[in-house]
């Protein structure tokens, strides 16, 4: 009895150690210890996603258990930064504890707190997603076994910043998506044309998806050839005219030893699509399309959608939280945000501020990245800043936004106050196109003289398909105030 009541006793004691330890171990973490340890994780999730991003990888389970690991990075990466940053103050670039625009509660998009949240609920977010990932990570566990069974697609450079501004970024599941279509055989009917509808908003990578793709070994040896229609406009069927666009396409073609002669054509529609010309079209392109053949259409418009044979694909720009990685990456290179926080906070406002866009991403980075000077920097910000809120406050809705609906735009130059811009449209020219000489940094950050309509180059994209981006504006003088007045009693 004595011993059974000593047992007893023992398993008393014991439990009630476990448990005030269990208990103590789940007290609050101070905010650096879960900072460093996210920190781990996401260096390990990194070296993950940086070594499959270079390998052919065709299975299509373990690029999905990919897509949702790197969406994880990007929103740990997220709070983290936010986490870091926030008590950097942009409006007067002096180090401050108070962040008004920043703060990790008003801007994070993850778990919809409050504006008022506090340090706590700060750090359960941390917490949350380093446990999130932590889980992540391990599962993912036998993946990074296989991973070394599948081929290189390139070698690995040494900066992820050369990487992110060389190769097409984020969209590794919908690259398989159309490499699966185009690489499907099996039979059907005779008098269907096989075709892939991809539609997505402006400026979202359509273009850029399809190029990579159509780069890829295996559709080149899969299809005899290729051909790119680009800027196809389906309003008016004219039969000559489509046979010399094809004919002059052509140039353009991919050309292979494929016995079976499958030819794949790339259709990038502009504008609305005419349903008549474009079934005039298919009836005539389909009395010369070998059986096997394929057809990829791109397009703003969801019409093109009912003539498709396969699932359509819906491309959408980037979460903020992994356009904070593409852009972040892109602006510092090769240098460490975290050695200069001040400048990180001004380019997360900088991120919010674009929206999403790539070009946007690409012209700015280089803006910044060029010109690191702490001054220079907060100008840049209360610039673009400034443009979206008179853009919000005369059209109401954001410039990029007026971009989308194809509406013009209201700037005025950072150097010359005096002198508005008003932007027109953007258009893409290929390789071959000529472009303008002036570029964006000399009209809206630079003193040149210009005046009345004038084409700018926003920027040149270094990946496919090689498009340059340029922008038609008229730059005017700002009129004052007196001057409205005076012009309004001349109209009485």
């Amino acid at each position: 009895m004595e011993t059974f009541l000593s047992v007893l006793l023992g398993e008393v004691v014991s439990r009630s150690i476990n448990f005030f330890i269990s208990k103590s171990s789940k007290q609050k973490v101070p905010d650096d210890h879960v900072q460093d340890s996210l920190q781990r994780v996401l260096l390990r999730a990194q070296a993950i996603i940086d070594e499959a991003t270079g390998r052919h990888i065709t299975n299509q389970g373990m690029l999905q258990q990919l897509g949702m690991l790197r969406d994880a990075m990007y929103q740990g990466n997220y709070i983290l930064d936010t986490s870091i940053y926030q008590s950097y103050d942009v409006e007067d670039g002096k180090d401050s504890i108070v962040s008004r625009s920043l703060s990790l509660c008003k801007v994070n998009s993850l778990r919809g707190i409050s504006s008022s949240c506090t340090k706590k609920e700060i750090l359960e977010q941390l917490q949350h997603a380093d446990n999130n990932l932590r889980s992540m990570v391990l599962d993912v566990k036998e993946l990074v076994v296989f991973l070394t069974s599948y081929p290189r697609l390139y070698r690995q450079p040494y900066s992820m910043h050369l990487l992110l501004s060389n190769c097409m970024f984020g969209r590794q599941m919908e690259a398989h998506h159309v490499i699966s279509f185009l690489l499907d055989t099996q039979p059907r009917g005779s008098e269907e044309l096989e075709l892939l509808p991809i539609v997505g908003p402006y400026e979202v990578g359509k273009s850029t998806l399809v190029s990579h793709v159509c780069k890829d070994e295996r559709i080149r040896d899969h299809f005899s050839e290729i051909f790119l229609l680009r800027r196809h406009e389906f309003t008016n069927f004219d039969h000559a005219k489509m046979s010399k666009g094809c004919a002059a396409e052509n140039q353009n073609h991919v050309l292979n030893s494929n016995k079976d002669r499958r030819l794949l054509f790339v259709v990038e529609l502009v504008g609305d699509l005419n349903e008549d010309t474009w079934n005039k079209w298919c009836c005539t392109y389909k009395q010369h399309i070998p059986r096997g053949s394929k057809i990829i259409v791109t397009s703003r418009s969801d019409k093109i959608i009912k003539f498709g044979t396969a699932p359509p694909l819906y491309l959408k720009h980037l979460s903020p939280e992994a356009y904070w990685y593409f852009f972040k990456t892109l602006t510092f290179g090769s240098m460490d945000p975290e050695t200069h926080p001040r400048f990180a906070q001004i380019a997360m406002e900088m991120a919010r501020i674009l929206s999403g866009t790539f070009i946007g991403a690409n012209m700015n980075a280089c803006l910044l990245r060029d010109n690191f000077d702490i001054q220079f920097w907060h100008k840049v910000v209360a610039f673009n800043r400034g443009v979206t809120l008179k853009n919000v406050s005369e059209f109401g809705v954001s410039p990029f936004n007026l971009i989308q609906q194809n509406r013009p735009i209201l700037v005025w130059r950072m150097a010359t106050p005096s002198e508005e811009l008003v932007s027109y449209g953007q258009s893409e020219r290929s390789a071959e196109e000529e472009v303008p000489k002036i570029n964006y940094q000399d009209v809206f950050y630079g003193n040149v003289k210009a005046r009345g309509k004038i084409e700018i180059l926003l920027w040149r994209s270094r990946i496919l398909p090689y498009y340059s981006y340029v922008n038609s504006s008229e730059i005017q003088e700002v009129k004052t105030a007196a001057a409205k007045r005076k012009r309004s009693m001349k109209i009485e």
